[in-house]
This record gives C-alpha cells, structure tokens and sequence, in this order.
C-alpha cells in the first residue's frame, strides 16, 4: 500500500480527497497514513496554500465573500450585542478571531460555518488531469461558490484587511484571503439570472429543497408542517413540498417580517406565527389548524430549543427532518423516546446529488421566490 493510504474511486489518495493532511493536531501524520481526524471535526487546519503536501489534489480560491450560515450568524450578533458593540464590526471581529485561531470559520458555539465565493488561483496537477471532483472544464481565473461547509475549508484571511465589509440583512461578509477546496469538494459556477449574493444565499441551503421534495414524494403527499418557514431554507423547503404534491403545508414563523415573505410566496396554505421553542403551544396550534398530526415536520430555525415542537408535531409513524444547525440531536433522540413518540428522525444534509442544480432550478421557475431572494438578499 501506498504510504499516503489506499485510493479512492477519484484515484486520488483518500487522505488528501479528503483533505485529512491539512489537520493539525491530528493522531499520527500523513507519511504514516494514521490521521483519525477529518478536517470538519478537526480543531485547527493548516490553511497555508503552499503547505500540506497535497496542492497536487487542491483548488486554491482567492476569498471575496463568505456567506456565514445563520445561526452562527445569530449568535455572533447576539454575542456583540450584549457585549454593546456595533454589530457589524462585532461579527466581523468574531470571524477574524475563530479564523485565525482555528484556520478555518468553524463557530465554537454553534459548530456551523456556511460557504464561500471566490476567484480560482490554482487547479493542482492531479486534478486538472482528471481526478477528483470534477474540474473538467474549470479554469484559473473562473469565480464558483463552494458547496462544502467552511468549517471544513482551510481559510485564510489577509492580515492587513480581512474584512471589507459586514452585511447584517444576507448574512455575508466581503473578505481578503484564501481558501482550499479539497479534491472531494463540490463547487457551482453562479447563475446568470440571480445576484451574485441572492445566488450565494440559495446555495448556502441548496440540500433542503430537494430533499425535502424527495420526503415529499415518498410520504405520497401527505400534510407537511415547515418550522422557520420564512427562512432561506424554508422559503425554499415550502416551494419544494408543493411542487412535489403535498396536500397541506403549515408554515411557522416567529418573526413579523419573514412570516410577510413566507405569506407573500403563497407556498403554505396558512403561516403560524409562534414561537417555535414553546412545544406545547406550537403543537397545539399547528395540529388544530391541520386537523391532526403531520407526516413531515421540516425543522429550518436557527435557535436552539426546538426539537420537541417538531417531535410534538409529528404523527406515529411520521418523519422529522433536521434541516438546522441548531438541533441539538441528543435532545432530539431522548426527547422522542420520553414521549413515546415512533418516528423516524433525519438529519439535514447539505449535500444531495444535483442539489445545486434544483435549488437553482426552483428560483428559476417561481418567479415570486425569486424576486423575495433578490429583494431580501441581492
């Protein structure tokens, strides 16, 4: 065997496709093949683009913009704001801080990151002949958003100017650095008939839809509850599960201003608004307002505490679909159990086979979903 470890089906070396050599801290080193950390789980990753010994296997990406998943996002403002600072300066400081302590944008309190966009530098040599995750036809220069999670992504920002600027309303930042996209990684070229931020905002979520579609189809239909409706991913979710047949879809939505959007997209025949960390309230009145149990919850909140309204929510038998960094997974496993609740819970992926092109696709097509994502994130 190969001292850098068996191959993959890409034909690249398992640990540099998935970039295990950019750990540090790790148990053991790369000439013995004996990493047991993966990048994501990894504490700290070497994100300096001429190290790692693995470039051959890499996409190096100058950083223009990161968009930061929202409930990392959350906490940072939340953190600044009971600090007292400004909160685009104070989320933007947290970001350089985890960055350069970590090497990658990896929240210490949620564990979520998001994805970014940036210009590529550099198509290592193994890739461009044709291993790995499908470079062919990229080319230096090009400009693709990353569909892997940044807290996995060795990143760098510039010491002198990390951040240009902090955009409270799309959850983005304009930076100076660089990135590493692993030979596992995947990546989209951005369309041409969104706004670069707006298409960067759908992409960050681009798991959801067609996944939940997929449930959908599955469950024949059937009654669908969505928390966090008004949300990307549940604006995104609710088009989903109508285009793909369900018979009832009840929206919830705590905040004024996202429950107008999920109304305004038409997509849930009735938005709730409740607070979706009250259990017994929100399953109450979703139920009532449903005549019954739902066949699919679709949880898409980026608070903490609200797995049991999901669990309440569900019927003998039902789904419950994770699609939220803030699901506390451990709560939702003891919680089901304490009320002798027989459902099948799923975690949200973030990556589905054609996802980016579906998610893309449903914006295309729905012109009222595409002009709220222009209008709230453009």
């Amino acid at each position: 065997m190969d001292v850098y470890g068996p191959v993959g089906p890409s034909g690249v070396p398992l640990l540099w496709r998935y970039g295990v050599h950019r750990v540090m801290g790790g148990s053991g080193d790369v000439q013995s093949a004996r990493y047991t950390t993966l990048p994501q789980a990894a504490l700290r990753l070497d994100a300096d683009p001429e190290s790692g010994g693995g470039q051959d296997y890499e996409i190096l990406l100058d950083v223009e913009r990161l968009n930061i998943d929202s409930a990392s996002f959350r906490q940072m403002e939340e953190a600044a704001r009971a600090a007292g600072e400004d909160l685009a300066e104070g989320v933007g400081r947290r970001v350089v801080q985890t960055v350069g302590e970590r090497g990658k944008m990896h929240n210490p309190v949620t564990g979520s990151g998001g994805m970014l966009l940036g210009r590529v530098r550099r198509i290592g040599a193994g890739l461009a002949a044709g291993l790995g995750a499908g470079v062919s036809g990229l080319a230096v220069g090009e400009r693709i958003a990353t569909l892997v999670s940044l807290t996995l992504t060795p990143l760098r920002l510039d010491a002198r100017c990390p951040v240009r600027s902090v955009r409270l309303e799309s959850h983005q930042l304009d930076v100076n650095g660089t990135a590493v996209l692993f030979a596992s990684g995947a990546w989209s070229r951005l369309p041409e008939f969104l706004p670069e931020r707006a298409a960067l905002s759908a992409l960050d979520v681009a798991g959801a839809a067609p996944q939940v579609g997929r449930l959908v189809g599955q469950k024949g239909g059937g009654k669908v509850l969505l928390l966090g409706c008004g949300g990307k991913s549940g604006l995104l979710t609710a088009a989903a599960a109508r285009r793909a047949g369900a018979q009832l879809v009840i929206g919830v939505e705590g905040h004024e201003g996202a429950a107008r959007s999920a109304e305004r997209l038409g997509a849930c025949h009735k938005v709730l608004r409740v607070d979706a960390t009250d259990a017994i309230l929100l399953a109450q009145e979703a139920t009532a307002c449903a005549g019954g149990e739902f066949d699919l919850v679709v949880s898409c909140v980026n608070v903490p505490g609200a797995e049991m309204s999901a669990i309440l929510s569900a019927r003998d038998g039902g789904t419950v679909y994770f699609f939220s960094m803030s699901t506390c997974f451990t709560a939702a496993a003891l919680g089901a159990e304490g009320v002798s609740k027989d459902i099948d819970m799923l975690v949200g992926n973030g990556y589905c086979k054609g996802h980016a092109e579906a998610t893309l696709q449903l914006l295309r097509e729905d012109d009222r979903l595409r002009e709220i994502f222009v209008e709230r994130y453009g």
